[in-house]
Order: structure tokens, then sequence, then C-alpha cells
């Protein structure tokens, strides 16, 4: 499961503005489907191995008894510089991609009817993100 885009309009992107911005009245609650939701309480930049391990590691413990539907895409590229590269000579290559997110808004949701299976799945996937991460159980 490779997360990039197949096509852009622009090879490389600037870094843009730091997304810290405080959000209070805006609710993300909504679910499309699913009973169980994972959502941010911070904002950062999840990479794109960060949501495929999410991913791996919730269907690890679901095994088939349920969907998972990730809300996220990383749309974003990072471009990083060879090691002991002088100044100069241009912006480096994109070395991965990233999705930029906000407090409260909902990375995956889950479909299942066992729902010890997808608390006790969620519990080991908190433990693979780097932010801090609420289930909401509809």
């Amino acid at each position: 499961m490779k997360l990039r885009p197949k096509k852009t309009k622009y090879s490389k992107s600037f870094k843009g503005r730091p997304i810290n911005r405080i959000i209070s009245n805006i609710n993300y609650d909504r679910f499309n489907n699913g009973t169980v939701a994972l959502k941010t309480l911070v904002h950062c930049r999840l990479t794109a191995k960060q949501i495929e391990i999410l991913y791996i590691t919730i269907n690890k413990f679901l095994k088939r008894s349920g969907s998972i539907n990730i809300t996220l895409f990383p749309h974003t590229p990072v471009s990083k510089k060879p090691n002991e590269i002088r100044m100069g000579k241009g912006k480096g290559a994109i070395d991965h991609w990233v999705c930029r997110i906000l407090p409260g808004t909902i990375i995956c949701e889950i479909e299942t009817n066992s729902l010890k299976k997808v608390l006790k799945a969620i519990a080991y996937a908190k433990f693979r993100l780097p932010i801090k991460v609420r289930t909401i159980i509809l």
C-alpha cells in the first residue's frame, strides 16, 4: 500500500505556515461509516509510513472481521538534500509524503461487530502514532 499521489501539478512544494491554529467551535465528530473512530487532539504532520503502519496494526487484530476506512491521504511532498552536500545547488529531491492534520480530525473509522477486538486493536495502534489520539464510539 504505497501512499503517494499519482500525479501532482508541481513536484515540490513550499513548507507552508505552521498549522497550530486553535480550533474551538468546529465539530469533526461526524462519521461517514463506522462504529469506532480515532480522533486527533493535536496538530501534526503524519507521514505515509505512519498511516500505513496504523492500517497494518489495526488489520492484524481484526483479521477480516471488520472494515477499516482511513480518511487521510498524504498530499504534501517533503524534500531533503543528501548528507554532506554543500549549500546551494537548488532544492533537494522528494524524500517522503506527509498529511497535515488539525486537532479534531478523524484519522480512521472502523466498522465491525465485535467492539472488544476493535478497542484492543486501537490500543495497540495508539502506540504507533506520534500524537495524542482519542477513541470515539458511536
